[in-house]
């Protein structure tokens, strides 16, 4: 299958850095040059990565060799390789940028890591970030109650999925589509593309309805693991479809009522303006 990919130009402080979708792998991949020309107003950002990238294989970081080469247009509207990096290498090798515009990045980073240490050790303190991070971003309170026992459900799904016999990552993508698909009609992707998202996450961006309708799916599955202690990929994909089949009988017969479809591309996720766009 061929690769879908898109590429944009993302804007920040008003330095223009390109960048590139690849839509099998669900990943931004940044031009290096470009971020290091906005971070460090270089006037060789070429020759500014390829100091940067010999300084850090000489101290035996593997950082340069997870760069990738990708087409991406350059000024004169033509198509040259250059080194790209996904979300996390691009923060890696920001930590390596002695530059005051890097700063912000560095102390975020270094925040980030320690309020992770501190949910590890207290995992409530999570759920009152998550629930001051929704309200900021002007989620309603009901909305918000929902979604934090969604998170609750996904969980309690995931740990029957993983104790009978499912690995986390692509069997669990996979049993999460077949619940999808049941329930909605679309897998993932397909929903996430009907409401013009990409890395964000879909449960974020669902209606009240939709986030029911998607925690009943999962309840329903997880309730048919326990009752006949189900075991394996094969077994656990058709308890998958039968628990979203209970959500997409429910959806129907509300759709056959309200006489309007409750899949729906309204997006929940408020839209702000950000530094990386």
């Amino acid at each position: 299958m061929a690769k879908k990919t898109k590429n944009k130009i993302a804007i920040f402080e008003g330095q223009k850095i390109r960048r590139h979708w690849n839509d099998e792998k669900g990943e931004w991949y940044f031009s290096v040059v470009d971020v290091i020309r906005a971070l460090t107003d270089s006037v060789n950002a070429r020759k500014y990565w390829n100091k940067l990238a010999q300084r850090l294989r000489d101290e035996g970081s593997e950082v340069v060799t997870k760069c990738h080469h990708l087409k991406m247009q350059a000024s004169d509207g033509k198509y040259y390789a250059t080194d790209a990096a996904d979300t996390e290498v691009m923060f890696r090798l920001i930590q390596s940028i002695p530059s005051p515009k890097a700063e912000p990045f560095k102390l975020w980073l270094a925040r980030v890591g320690y309020e992770r240490l501190e949910e590890t050790a207290d995992p409530e303190i999570s759920i009152n970030r998550a629930l001051k991070t929704y309200l900021q971003k002007g989620y309603s309170q009901n909305w918000i109650n929902q979604r934090l026992k969604s998170i609750e459900i996904r969980k309690s799904l995931t740990d029957e999925w993983e104790n009978r016999g499912a690995k986390e990552g692509k069997e669990f993508a996979i049993l999460t589509d077949e619940i999808s698909k049941a329930w909605a009609g679309l897998t993932t992707k397909e929903y996430k593309n009907l409401k013009g998202i990409k890395k964000e996450n879909l449960r974020d961006n669902m209606t009240n309805l939709e986030l029911v309708l998607n925690m009943l799916a999962e309840t329903a599955t997880t309730e048919i693991h326990r009752k006949e202690d189900s075991k394996g990929i094969p077994k656990l994909k058709s308890d998958a479809r039968a628990g979203g089949n209970i959500a997409g009988g429910a959806r129907k017969k509300l759709e056959k009522r309200l006489g309007r479809s409750i899949v729906t591309k309204q997006n929940f996720l408020p839209r702000r303006q950000a530094g990386l766009k």
